[in-house]
């Protein structure tokens, strides 16, 4: 093996996180050349309507599998919290990475928090999960929906089309935008996206020279955990990006602790559980969280959400 291709999309945070994986790649093989194919997924050309109308995060991914199913590409980079629960068939991810900050950001021009936004105050987000959040601490804001990379939406907030917008902190951070957070908003604010801050790096079934490369060079066995509890979670629960969904898994004292959020769009209505237990128990522990939450009532808003 001396010579490998990424897919990956356009966008500045992309590139940063195909140049991320490459150069993790070329330390752990240096004799190995890796390029970048760059390609325009379907979520990239459509910026005019939110992602919920138009078939949600998958559309980041579909075109980045195809490549590496027509052996344009041997590896493809995602941010985990894209990715569908059920991957292409044929299609394996050798390797998630060690987490970034996982939480949100607010961001306004003059640097206030979210209790300090003016009363009516529009907010930046096209995330459902965000919005619901944000409306259940402050139902007098107005969501708006905010689309394109981060560069265009933080042009957005400094052309004062919003009072503040609400980005991953990973993404602000990688991009050296750090500086633009106002507040870093916490689980109890606005518990994150299953899977944020967190790479995967996607390879196929039948390459395990590739595989083995790839999960050697980026993989972090606590953070797969992490993933896994969340992911199973949202597959139980068999939600979509018409619904606003969180979780959020961590590794404290050796114990996997996983949080998981259902909620209506406008706020009214959160429904909230935790579940704890062993890391290896990782799948386990997140299909008991989605069944305390459909306990308490999350299939009625799932389904209206569908709907």
């Amino acid at each position: 093996m001396s010579r490998l291709t990424i897919a990956t999309r356009g966008s500045k945070l992309a590139l940063w996180q195909a140049n991320h994986t490459r150069d993790a790649l070329i330390a752990a093989s240096s004799d190995l050349e890796v390029e970048l194919l760059v390609l325009k997924t379907t979520g990239d050309k459509i910026l005019d309507r939110p992602l919920s109308e138009i078939g949600g995060k998958a559309l980041f991914v579909k075109e980045i599998e195809e490549a590496l199913l027509d052996g344009r590409a041997q590896i493809a980079v995602h941010s985990m919290k894209d990715v569908p629960v059920e991957l292409a068939p044929g299609l394996f991810m050798s390797a998630t990475t060690k987490r970034a900050d996982p939480f949100d950001a607010l961001c306004t021009r003059d640097g206030s928090g979210l209790e300090a936004l003016p009363q009516g105050a529009t907010v930046g987000t096209s995330s459902l999960r965000r919005g619901c959040q944000l409306l259940a601490k402050r139902p007098d804001l107005k969501i708006e929906p905010l689309r394109g990379n981060v560069p265009t939406r933080l042009g957005k907030l400094d052309d004062e089309q919003y009072d503040a917008v609400v980005l991953a902190a990973a993404g602000l951070t990688r991009l050296g935008h750090a500086d633009r957070i106002s507040e870093r908003l916490s689980a109890e604010v606005c518990l994150p996206a299953v899977g944020q801050g967190v790479l995967g790096i996607e390879t196929r079934e039948d390459d395990d020279e590739t595989s083995a490369l790839v999960r050697g060079a980026l993989h972090d066995e606590e953070v797969c955990f992490r993933v896994v509890a969340e992911r199973a979670f949202l597959a139980r629960l068999g939600g979509s990006c018409k619904t606003p969904i969180a979780g959020f898994a961590e590794v404290l004292g050796g114990q996997l602790q996983l949080d998981g959020l259902v909620g209506k769009p406008d706020g009214t209505v959160i429904l909230r559980a935790q579940k704890v237990g062993i890391p290896s128990d990782a799948e386990s522990i997140g299909v008991a969280l989605a069944e305390e939450l459909l306990a308490q009532g999350a299939a009625p808003i799932i389904e209206a959400c569908q709907g």
